[in-house]
């Protein structure tokens, strides 16, 4: 059986808050196999009321126009109950720039970033996301606050691109011909805040060494004919489909997702880094040893109709 391994590590994240907040991220991968992968970013910061800006760094370029606010979803409390894990109350546009849930005993706006005017500024191999919550503070009645947003992820979508196989000629023909069952391994990971992976330009800023991120959590929807190593999983469940209809990205179907989650966390050092990693195996049938079956079939049954007339005229001569 051939085996492929494709390992893509020290992918590097940064999240900072300019301001007294502590801060949590909640990263949702969705895996599309066909290279259409998005990523939903969701910050949650405790003290916003005294934060002046929002700064997130993602390792691949993003444009303004591909930011989507899916915020914008959650007048639709099927929604925010999927997203919440709870039943959730919601004052839907509030005002300009936010909405407000309530939920477990607690209310907390959600700030809709396509009202904002942020700013996508391209970085060395990423894309630096600011946020000036100083001109929306006067919009926020709570002191917690939710930014989301989905995008396409693109160093994942790197995980699934086809790969063109340089081997022997002979030995490819060979394994099209013996093993047709074809068994691939991606190797993912996703580290946020740490500074050895991060562009100097990140580096050198002194709010990101004094940001305090209190938690991570990474979310990981793969289609079902994906095997996951789950041995870090928090929970595992299916995706509802009713309450996930209107939300998924348009390329992925909601009843053959399941996710996974997994959370990080630093109550005594609150500048720890979060390093996660998964791996997804398929097995799958090589296209390429079904059409050389088929050839072969169809060889084999020109040949043998060859075969069959000619004995039969060789009989014919006999008789």
């Amino acid at each position: 059986m051939p085996k492929k391994h494709r390992k893509f590590a020290d992918d590097g994240w940064a999240v900072w808050v300019d301001g007294e907040d502590t801060s949590t991220i909640h990263i949702n991968d969705w895996l599309d196999p066909m290279g259409k992968s998005f990523v939903d970013i969701a910050i949650h910061i405790r003290g916003i009321q005294s934060s002046k800006s929002l700064n997130v760094y993602v390792p691949f370029t993003v444009s303004d126009e591909e930011l989507e606010d899916v915020s914008l979803s959650f007048g639709d409390t099927k929604v925010l109950q999927a997203i919440f894990s709870t039943a959730c109350i919601v004052d839907y546009k509030k005002n300009q720039y936010t909405s407000e849930i309530a939920y477990n005993g607690k209310t907390v706006d959600i700030v809709h970033i396509s009202t904002t005017g942020f700013q996508a500024e391209p970085l060395s191999n990423g894309t630096l996301i600011r946020i000036d919550l100083q001109a929306i503070r006067p919009y926020f009645d709570n002191d917690e606050a939710y930014f989301i947003w989905r995008m396409p992820h693109r160093s994942l979508d790197a995980i699934f691109r086809p790969r063109v196989d340089v081997r022997n000629v002979m030995e490819r023909l060979r394994d099209l011909i013996t093993t047709p069952v074809v068994s691939e391994k991606y190797g993912y990971s996703i580290r946020i805040n740490e500074s050895r992976l991060l562009p100097e330009e990140i580096t050198r800023i002194g709010m990101f060494h004094r940001q305090r991120l209190k938690k991570a959590v990474i979310t990981i929807s793969v289609h079902e004919n994906y095997e996951l190593n789950d041995s870090n999983c928090y929970r595992i469940r299916r995706l509802e489909e009713a309450l996930y209809r209107d939300y998924l990205p348009k390329e992925l179907q909601c009843d053959d997702v399941i996710t996974y989650q997994w959370v990080q966390s630093r109550e005594n050092n609150l500048q720890g880094q979060f390093n996660f990693y998964y791996s997804i195996t398929r097995d799958s049938i090589s296209r390429g040893s079904m059409l050389l079956y088929m050839i072969l079939l169809l060889a084999v049954g020109v040949v043998g109709d060859f075969l069959s007339e000619a004995v039969q005229a060789l009989v014919r001569s006999i008789i």
